[in-house]
């Protein structure tokens, strides 16, 4: 389904991609109003959906009321902008925005944003994102600073993990692993500075294309978690991955696999997959880029 849809449209710069799962459109409304305010030039919505199939239904009603009645948004339509939905074999999270980042490159897009359901934000964000990434050739991805919707931090910028940071964090008590965990999470930061961190959360991915294109984007051996601190990793060994404090974003962050026995054995699973691909115990790579982190927070972090 092409919900908007101008065939003179000029090439794209910037694309964006949301991968659903049993979602209705209210759901995604507040991702969906951020990114047309946004110069977002096509949109991409990647449904997973097994049970639920009213979303394609309910988003050309969203069209229609754009088309009559919100004289900004339909603007935005004649300008060229496109929502496309697709129906796809849920592959996992990854897999949904790989899907959506290939069908980016046969246009031509320069930067991506992958983007979770959940988030909103304001319509400077990815401007801010993308003026910097223009001005340096060497960041590869940016995520900006992630707030609960009362304005509270989200720490989704962190240092590369050691088994014990993953697993301490999913089953041992808070007051155990707190004193590393403020570590691991880089409370010592203050979440003000501009760092070059190898493990940023996928809720909020700014990714330059030639980049993506270059590591080969998501392993879609990870269906759900994980995904972020691979690819992550990977950008970071050839390129800058940014923590971007400059601009918030906002994030309900549902933490599910605290919620639910399957998803709690997903991310377990995952999480072992991980460390069978980079290493368990011994991974020298991880303690240097690790230790490089600190000495730049030491120094009050990237000031260009």
């Amino acid at each position: 389904m092409n919900s908007y849809e101008n065939t003179e449209k000029k090439r794209p710069m910037i694309t964006a991609s949301v991968v659903t799962y049993d979602h209705h459109f209210l759901d995604i409304e507040p991702v969906l109003r951020s990114l047309f305010a946004s110069p977002v030039d096509v949109i991409y919505i990647i449904d997973h959906s097994e049970h639920m199939m009213q979303l394609e239904a309910e988003l050309k009603q969203f069209a229609k009321r754009v088309l009559t009645g919100e004289p900004e948004l339909q603007k935005r339509v004649e300008a060229g902008m496109q929502l496309l939905y697709f129906r796809h074999d849920n592959n996992g999270y990854g897999g949904g925005h790989n899907f959506a980042m290939r069908k980016a490159l046969s246009i031509g897009s320069e930067y991506h944003l992958v983007v979770n359901p959940d988030i909103w934000f304001g319509p400077r964000v990815i401007p801010e994102l993308k003026k910097y990434m223009d001005k340096h050739r060497d960041v590869g991805q940016m995520m900006p600073k992630v707030l609960y919707p009362n304005g509270e931090i989200q720490r989704l910028a962190k240092m590369l993990p050691t088994p014990f940071d993953m697993f301490g964090r999913l089953c041992l008590p808070k007051f155990i692993i707190n004193k590393r965990n403020r570590r691991f999470e880089l409370e010592y930061s203050g979440f003000n500075m501009v760092l070059n961190v190898p493990f940023l959360s996928g809720c909020f991915m700014f990714f330059r294309m030639s980049a993506i294109q270059e590591i080969n984007m998501f392993d879609e051996h990870f269906f759900l978690y994980g995904e972020d601190i691979d690819i992550s990793r990977r950008m970071n060994e050839r390129y800058k991955t940014l923590y971007y404090p400059k601009v918030p974003v906002y994030h309900k962050f549902s933490r599910g696999s605290r919620h639910s026995l399957h998803l709690l054995l997903v991310h377990i699973f995952s999480i072992c997959k991980y460390f069978n691909k980079w290493g368990w115990f011994k991974d020298e790579q991880r303690t240097a880029i690790n230790n490089a982190l600190q000495e730049q927070i030491d120094k009050g972090g990237i000031t260009d």
